[in-house]
């Protein structure tokens, strides 16, 4: 699983970025801030981990997000969903009541 891969907030920008469209690494390199060879850097580990993937076009290598390794975590998180849903059903019945004891 791409949990160590996705821990850095850096490649998450990354997949958001490639979640829009393919991109260019100049273009991902533009939008992150990052030197060319830091932007490379990542993407060799998304692509290793298999969250991007990579297609030539002449000169250019344009960046693409492969939805197949983040819907397996996505199959994986689905049993620990209602630990969340149940704390953020919590939250809302107190920011429900607090609203109401405001009024």
């Amino acid at each position: 699983m791409p949990f160590e891969v996705l821990a850095e907030p850096t490649r998450r920008r990354i997949l958001d970025l490639l979640r829009e469209r393919p991109r260019l690494v100049g273009e991902l390199t533009a939008e992150l801030g990052l030197s060319q060879p830091g932007t490379s850097k990542h993407l060799r580990v998304l692509r290793d981990a298999g969250l991007v993937t990579v297609r030539a076009d002449a000169q250019r290598r344009w960046y693409e997000l492969d939805p197949g390794p983040l819907a397996e975590l996505d199959a994986w998180l689905a049993p620990y969903r209602w630990m969340w849903a149940d704390r953020l059903d919590a939250l809302e019945r107190h920011l429900d009541a607090d609203t109401s004891e405001g009024s």
